[in-house]
């Protein structure tokens, strides 16, 4: 069965800063869909900046090099690569000039074969990757950050990670040299219905998982929902900037 997706995108300054740091793209590269969501960091504009380079540099290196034939494992590999390129450049605009130095950003991308069940998705930091399929709710990325890392180690509980000190402490971000050979990238097989969202921290930092599954069961247009989500969590009291992207895979001409 073919597919298409509908899509619904929200990026919202909120009620607490002066500059929109998040960047959003949905690009349509020949039979590719890009989705991509990114929370700049640092000082000044530099987090504004360091956002949109993510977002500018990893649809045109997979525009160069990810083909609508290519292989799994080769599609993975070149996704990842595009995701370093991005970092390498952030990186270098940082040595360059001063007013940018130690800027980063996360990201969370999503890249769907047209006409194909087939979703690629990963994540570098904090911003997320959800599905929601059968009325559950999956998180499809890992945080990057030292209270995620403790959870790994099982120094503390995930329960305990939800508000402990270090929960929005980045260890790894393009911007990093952490990210090495880039992050790990999942291959979903996506079903008529399914539901995916991409978002930054100022909607998960202050909607728990149960409230967005809730949320987006209750708002079946896919642009109705993502507006819904940014004010939802600008009304659950979030301090940030608020991001995020809304990806329904329906049955194609439907």
């Amino acid at each position: 069965m073919a597919l298409s997706l509908n899509i619904g995108k929200c990026t919202l300054l909120g009620n607490y800063r002066e500059n929109n740091e998040d960047s959003i793209e949905v690009k349509q590269i020949p039979d590719l869909t890009v989705c991509l969501v990114a929370d700049g960091m640092g000082g000044q504009a530099a987090g504004e900046i360091a956002s949109k380079r993510a977002v500018e540099v990893i649809p045109r290196e997979l525009r160069k090099h990810l083909q609508p034939n290519t292989a799994q494992e080769q599609a993975r590999a070149i996704i990842r690569k595009s995701v370093v390129q991005a970092n390498e450049e952030i990186i270098a605009m940082g040595a360059l000039d001063r007013d940018l130095k130690n800027m980063g950003t996360t990201i969370v991308l999503g890249v769907w074969k047209k006409n194909s069940p087939i979703m690629y998705v990963t994540g570098v930091g904090d911003s997320r990757g959800y599905m929601v399929r059968n009325n559950k709710i999956e998180q499809l990325t890992t945080d990057h950050s030292l209270a995620q890392a403790l959870v790994e180690a099982k120094t503390i509980s995930p329960e305990e990670a939800k508000d402990h000190r270090f929960r929005n402490v980045l260890w790894k971000y393009l911007g990093s040299k952490e990210v090495g050979e880039g992050p790990e990238v999942k291959v979903l097989t996506l079903q008529a219905g399914d539901r995916l969202m991409l978002c930054t921290d100022g909607l998960t930092g202050v909607v728990n998982d149960e409230g967005l599954l809730n949320f987006m069961l209750e708002h079946p247009d896919a642009q109705q929902c993502a507006d819904g989500l940014g004010q939802l969590a600008l009304d659950s009291g979030s301090r940030d900037n608020v991001s995020c992207i809304v990806i329904d895979a329906v049955e194609a001409g439907k």
